[in-house]
Order: C-alpha cells, then sequence, then structure tokens
C-alpha cells in the first residue's frame, strides 16, 4: 500500500465503515467514541483485543472504572488539551491493554476520541500521522452526530421544564412525551438539585453534562440548567434506591472538585417515587431541601434528602399555621422575656440540650460550659418555662417552637 496517497479519502458514510477502514490501514482494533465515552463505532476484530474494549462494546460505553483510571493517569485531561495521539500504557486492575488515543477537535471543542490498540503491534510515527489523518475523516461525521444531539438535548430540556412546572400532569400524557423523546418512563424516580457557588456558564455546563453522561451509577434520565442550578431526573439501579442516588450525588461533587476544580456544591434530593405524574412533587421537595438546609444549616448538615428531614419536613406548614392563628409557645414566650430581662441565654442552652439529644455532657461541650453549670441552667429553665422535659409531648412541642421561632427571623 502506497501510504503517501491519503488512505481514507474515499470513505463511506458508515462510521462503522470508516472504523474498519482505520483499522484495515492500521492493523489494529478500533473504537470510535464520542466526548463522553458512548461508543459510536467499532471495528471488527479476532483474539486482538482487550477486556475493557469488551465491556465497552457490550455496554455501548466505557465502563466507568476505566474512565476513573483514565482520570488518574492523566490520559483524559491530556486528551482534552491536545489533538496529537498519546500513548495510554495498560491498566491491568481495568482491563485495559496498550492503546494509542488520540482527541476529535472542532475548533476548540472536543468532539470524541479514536482508540487503537497495540496488543500485537506498536504504531510507529508514520502510522501515528495517519492517526491523525483519520481522525479528520471522523470529525466530519460527529458534527452531523453533534448537531443531531444538540436538538436533542433541545427537546428533552423542554419536555423536562414542563414536568417540573406542572404544565403536563395527566400520566397519559407524561407517558407519551417520555417515548416521543425516546426516554423510556422509570418505574422510580427522584429529582435532584445540585446548586453551584455562581451562574453555570459553557465551559462548566460541559463538564456537568460530561459526568451526567459517563456515570453508571443510576440511570440519568433528564437535566436542564437553571442559573446557578442543575436539575436532574434519574433512576436508581438497585434495590437499595436512597443509597444509589446519594452514591451518586457524593460522587458529582467529588469529582467536580478533582477533575474539574469546582467546589462549594450542594445538593438536595426530592423523595423516590413510583407514579410518573409525581415528578413535579419531587422537584418541589428538592427545592424544599435546599431552603430548609439553608435556613438550619448546622442542624441540617449532612442531610440530603427530603426523606431524611424529620420534623424538618413540616415546618413550614406548621409555620404557616402558627402565623395564621397567632399561636405563641408558652414557655418558649417565658424563657425569651427572662433571657431579655436578665440578659442570659436560657433559649440557646435549652435549643442545644434538645440538638444533642439531651446528652449532657455534648450540649455542654458544644456550649464550653462545665456540666454541673449546665445542669443548674436545665433547673432554671425548668422553673421559668414550667416545662417538664421528661414529659415527651412537651419535649417534642418545645423543641419545634424553638425551630419555628427561627423562621420568624
Amino acid at each position: 500500500m502506497n501510504r503517501s496517497i491519503d488512505p481514507f479519502h474515499h470513505h463511506s458514510d458508515r462510521l462503522e465503515d470508516v472504523a474498519d477502514r482505520i483499522s484495515e490501514v492500521l492493523q489494529c482494533p478500533i473504537t470510535i467514541e464520542d466526548v463522553n465515552h458512548r461508543l459510536l463505532a467499532y471495528s471488527t476484530h479476532d483474539d486482538c483485543t482487550d477486556q475493557a474494549r469488551i465491556s465497552t462494546i457490550i455496554g455501548r460505553r466505557v465502563p466507568e472504572k476505566v474512565i476513573n483510571s483514565l482520570w488518574k493517569d492523566g490520559t483524559i485531561p491530556m486528551l482534552l488539551q491536545t489533538d496529537d495521539p498519546i500513548r495510554v500504557k495498560n491498566i491491568d486492575e481495568v482491563g485495559l491493554g496498550n492503546r494509542i488515543a488520540i482527541s476529535i477537535w472542532k475548533n476548540e471543542e472536543v468532539l470524541g476520541f479514536i482508540w487503537a490498540l497495540e496488543i500485537d503491534k506498536k504504531l510507529t510515527d508514520e502510522e501515528l500521522g495517519l492517526l491523525k489523518k483519520a481522525a479528520q475523516v471522523v470529525k466530519g461525521k460527529l458534527l452531523n452526530f453533534h448537531n443531531r444531539t444538540s436538538k436533542k438535548e433541545e427537546r428533552n430540556q423542554e419536555f423536562f421544564w414542563k414536568l417540573l412546572t406542572g404544565h403536563i400532569q395527566q400520566k397519559e400524557e407524561i407517558l407519551n412525551g417520555f417515548h416521543e423523546i425516546g426516554v423510556t418512563p422509570p418505574s422510580q424516580h427522584s429529582v435532584v438539585l445540585f446548586r453551584f457557588s455562581e451562574e453555570i456558564k459553557e465551559p462548566t455546563e460541559k463538564q456537568i453534562n460530561y459526568l451526567l453522561q459517563t456515570t453508571q451509577q443510576v440511570h440519568v434520565l433528564l437535566s436542564t440548567l437553571d442559573q446557578n442550578e442543575l436539575i436532574v431526573l434519574l433512576s436508581p439501579k438497585s434495590d437499595q434506591p436512597l443509597y444509589d442516588i446519594k452514591q451518586f450525588v457524593d460522587w458529582t461533587i467529588l469529582q467536580l472538585k478533582e477533575r474539574f476544580k469546582i467546589d462549594r456544591v450542594k445538593a438536595a434530593i426530592g423523595s423516590i417515587y413510583r407514579e410518573i405524574d409525581q415528578i413535579e412533587l419531587s422537584y418541589k421537595e428538592a427545592l424544599s431541601v435546599q431552603n430548609i438546609k439553608k435556613r438550619f444549616t448546622e442542624e441540617t448538615d449532612g442531610l440530603n434528602s427530603f426523606s431524611e428531614l424529620g420534623i424538618y419536613q413540616y415546618l413550614d406548614l406548621l409555620h404557616e399555621k402558627q402565623q395564621k392563628e397567632g399561636f405563641v409557645h408558652y414557655s418558649l414566650r417565658r424563657l425569651k422575656e427572662y433571657d431579655q430581662v436578665h440578659h442570659t441565654d436560657l433559649v440557646e442552652t435549652l435549643e442545644t440540650y434538645l440538638d444533642k439529644d439531651s446528652n449532657v455532657n455534648e450540649a455542654a461541650k458544644a456550649l464550653n460550659v462545665h456540666v454541673n453549670t449546665l445542669g443548674y441552667r436545665m433547673k432554671r429553665i425548668s422553673q421559668i418555662a414550667e416545662l417538664d422535659l421528661r414529659n415527651p409531648n412537651q419535649k417534642i412541642t418545645i423543641y419545634l417552637s424553638l425551630k419555628l421561632d427561627k423562621m420568624n427571623l
């Protein structure tokens, strides 16, 4: 073969044929992926392959453990910076053999990747030059794919906003909407919000989309952005749905920080529902989680899910009822009046004591006082407030009143 002539000049319209042609020229197995590591095409192969390639072909996407390893060893960060071929050494623990990778670029944007396995041979400098020519051929194919994908994402986001805002409420209409955009309606679902410290702009949007497309912990069904918020509709994979979602949330926040240096991201998880017409409700609950965590930062530290908020789920309703009826808790009023006249902090002492589940040692530590001092204060609180903290009903009621009182601030 005369390799001074471009061997890809007469290429097929089918990306699969292009992959086969690259494989024929370079004499090694080829895979072509989009920028989110979804498999677009692969060459036919004999026994010259590795487990990572087999898993990619079977799953139609690169396994998450392989992607994570390629981030850790610096391969993917390098691919996102250069259009030159990069030699990747084997990573045995994830079944990845030696290979060459090259990015496919349009201006300053990566559209995808070509991977060439180097199991039985090592590509020469001349062959690496041919791989660069192949990348230009594949670029034309991926541009069409990229344009179709962008239009599909716009339709998906429009449908998602209709679900979130309640513009579509009938089950049949919702199911038809899912079928029209080619997404399988979930058997159970939850809406998750990620709030960023600043407005999400194009570079960050692409990084977010990359994470959503490559995660394999949950099924990401739909997503959209709203200024500094990412809204995601997802479906868990296992019989521990809340665990799945929380793992996904933790992983996403960690990867945003480690890979893209984006931190201070807060997450809120709506309840998990089975009915398809409860997507709006899950979204409202996720918003409620965000508002509650903002108002009760310390008390809800570590709680991201609506189902885990306990009494905080009901504070808005109780507060609305109190405001309407003008109710003021007798014992709390007595303590506040005493604090105001005597310049004491009995209300704070009581709230800390209850926050620490009536643990005297923990409460004393939090208040930075001696245990005996706290014991004396608690006796004074019981006397002044005419409150019996051994009575569970009185204890729960005053605790709720303390939290509701904060909502007036």
